[in-house]
């Protein structure tokens, strides 16, 4: 029965499990789908039309923006640059966009503004919003802008409008005693409310015309510095690593809630990255009661389907992108230690352990990965060196010459020695290599499965030491043996500076003419789970 089960595991292939999430620049060859959209979000008397749309895309191209999932268009949002101060504060949809079709479109304005928004009400679970709002966020950065404004809808009002007046509405909706979808979602995402706008949007009957002027400050903008190719803005990633507790569960659905659980916390707090340890699906032997080690991996990997399934989920729906530990995987009859990266956008990639220990060869039979990869994601280039991995410079060095900008490190270690091991190593690299490195540790006990040690875990980011960088290179540490997250953020650009022109340039100053380390060609991994 195992037997075939293996079989049956080795045939499943990382395709059936990836989704894809892409984020662009709308097209002609989008409109159908667009007016479909825009019609099933706001109705035929407020929604766009072909001509809206064709207008808005030969005009401002690069302001138009529409997200597609697995292929559909799922959300789009609609934008032009002006002049803000050059209408008048108390305005409607008609005047500030030109009466739907832009051509008032400023290209040397100071101001984003926006025109719509809209979700499908199928996918509004997905962060589908959040991603349009940051699209926004990247158009007026791009183009140098002061802010973004918009009138947002309030469709809620129509319920309370016998009571409150809109601004009554709108202060308590901020305050959160009342709950509006727009308004609440728009204060969550960093916009500030100016002012209401009567009349702004007459057939918006749930809004009874009415709208909120809301406004998002670009803290980067640059005044007469849009050209100015000297000008750099930095490149902040924002990074959970969670240091997860072991404790035994009754089913699978405790291990998804468990997991869920520090997923949303860092969601909720805008992390780029949360990052899981090395080993922590060992917790789902508490539903075994398997006592031969090498036995018990293999009873793990029959988890290796609902694993990847369950992790590309909530990369997608929580908007994030997620480190997941490592996870043991069968392929051709061996088991590896895998860790596997789910990007937000949708698509996985994963990193072999390319270094076993004695032990994981002595009661797993855990064999050794054969290619190091440098994984691009939406906040830069990634690599992840797994436990043992990291006490190998080698591997980092080389990760740094493909690009790699953070070094990922899920580990798991049973006493404090075997820690420091790690620790110290992280920290010679982000030294020696120039680059931030991110531990992220298993804690508790399991007593009930069999040759599992106690843990001991500190998480942390480290970064490399200069006067730039914090006090001694940590940039967050989390306590020992708690559980916990522990959160910080990583400058990429400052990186990027401090290789050039920090006190110290290590890689600059390496002597490639007496050492260097060359990439052996790698044996590509099939992508088979």
């Amino acid at each position: 029965m195992l037997e075939k089960e293996r079989n049956t595991l080795s045939e499943h292939d990382l395709s059936k499990f990836e989704h894809q999430i892409v984020v662009r620049n709308m097209t002609f060859d989008d409109i159908d789908e667009l007016l479909a959209l825009a019609r099933l979000g706001f109705g035929p008397d407020i929604a766009f039309s072909r001509e809206h749309f064709e207008s808005h895309l030969r005009i401002f191209p690069e302001g138009q923006v529409c997200i597609e999932f697995d292929g559909k268009i799922v959300g789009s949002c609609s934008s032009l640059i002006i002049n803000f101060d050059e209408y008048p504060e108390e305005h409607t949809m008609k005047q500030i966009s030109g009466n739907n079709f832009i051509t008032n479109h400023n290209p040397n304005g100071k101001n984003l503004y926006g025109i719509d928004v809209v979700v499908h009400p199928e996918y509004r679970h997905m962060k589908i919003g959040r991603r349009l709002y940051q699209a926004r966020r990247d158009i007026c950065k791009k183009f140098n802008l002061k802010s973004i404004l918009f009138g947002g809808r309030i469709p809620n009002y129509h319920k309370y409008a016998d009571k409150r007046t809109p601004e009554e509405y709108a202060e308590q909706v901020i305050s959160r005693k009342i709950y509006d979808p727009v308004l609440t979602f728009q204060t969550m995402n960093g916009f500030k409310l100016r002012r209401i706008l009567p009349n702004y949007l007459p057939p918006d009957k749930d809004s009874l015309g009415y709208a909120t002027l809301m406004e998002w400050a670009n803290v980067d903008y640059q005044p007469d510095v849009a050209e100015d190719f000297r000008y750099k803005r930095s490149k902040p990633v924002r990074i959970s690593s969670v240091q997860y507790m072991l404790r035994e569960i009754q089913s699978f659905e405790d291990f998804k809630s468990q997991c869920e659980y520090f997923v949303d916390s860092s969601s909720k707090i805008r992390s780029d990255f949360v990052v899981f340890p090395e080993n922590f699906t060992l917790q789902l032997l508490s539903l075994h009661e398997e006592k031969v080690p090498s036995k018990q991996v293999w009873k793990l990997t029959r988890y290796t389907p609902a694993f990847v399934e369950l992790f590309s989920d909530l990369a997608i729906r929580y908007s994030i992108n997620i480190v997941a530990g490592t996870h043991f995987t069968e392929r051709d009859g061996s088991v590896y230690s895998v860790s596997y990266l789910f990007h937000r956008n949708g698509a996985i990639d994963k990193q072999y352990k390319l270094h076993i220990t004695k032990d994981e060869k002595k009661w797993w039979g855990t064999q050794p990965g054969k290619s190091l990869n440098v994984f691009n994601t939406d906040c830069g280039k990634v690599a992840i060196l797994i436990g043992y991995d990291i006490q190998f410079a080698e591997l980092s060095r080389l990760a740094v010459d493909q690009g790699a900008q953070i070094l990922f490190t899920p580990y798991s270690a049973e006493d404090q020695q075997g820690y420091l091991r790690v620790r110290y190593c992280a920290q010679a690299r982000a030294i020696e290599h120039q680059v931030y490195t991110v531990l992220a540790g298993t804690v508790g006990h399991l007593p009930k499965v069999y040759h599992l040690n106690r843990q001991y875990g500190v998480s942390a980011i480290f970064s490399p030491s200069d006067f730039s960088f914090p006090n001694k290179g940590i940039i967050a540490e989390s306590g020992v043996n708690v559980e916990e997250v522990t959160v910080g953020e990583v400058d990429i650009e400052m990186l990027q500076r401090n290789r050039m022109v920090g006190t110290v340039t290590q890689l600059i100053d390496r002597r490639n003419d007496i050492y260097r380390t060359e990439k052996v060609e790698a044996i590509k991994q099939p992508l088979e789970l």
